[in-house]
């Protein structure tokens, strides 16, 4: 099981830093000039394949995380709670998907402003969901 919980943590790092950098492709994307085509083009394409990287990421930390979970056993609060912000951090993901086909579409109607704020979400889940887990509060 320690070979399963390594492998889980791994993909749970490696899919935050996409968390963490997709919205700051966003927040560039939200600045770029009308007329720097190339610029915008240039963050797309990043923004593109940085959630085709990501996303299988997503998909391994949650089997390895439910893999942890059957294995474990069902238990404790602390562990609905973090589920709980896992598929908030899904819907994120899933949301991020939606924002990125509104900027390639040319339809992004939210500012650079709105972007910093939104980057700082998983940030505060992720705090939570340490704390959960180390700490199993309830």
């Amino acid at each position: 099981m320690l070979v399963v919980k390594a492998l889980h943590i791994i993909f749970v790092i490696s899919w935050f830093a996409g968390l963490f950098y997709l919205p700051r492709i966003f927040v560039n994307l939200a600045m770029v000039p009308a007329d720097s085509v190339a610029e915008r083009e240039r963050l797309l394409l990043m923004a593109r394949k940085l959630l085709r990287f990501m996303t299988p990421l997503a998909v391994l930390a949650v089997v390895f995380g439910l893999w942890l979970w059957f294995g474990y056993g069902f238990g404790g609060g602390w562990l609905h709670a973090k589920t709980t912000l896992v598929l908030v951090l899904i819907g994120y993901h899933v949301y991020c998907g939606t924002l990125l086909k509104h900027f390639v579409a040319g339809r992004n109607a939210r500012s650079h402003v709105w972007f910093r704020v939104f980057n700082e979400m998983p940030v505060l889940v992720l705090f939570v969901v340490v704390f959960l887990v180390v700490l199993k509060p309830f």
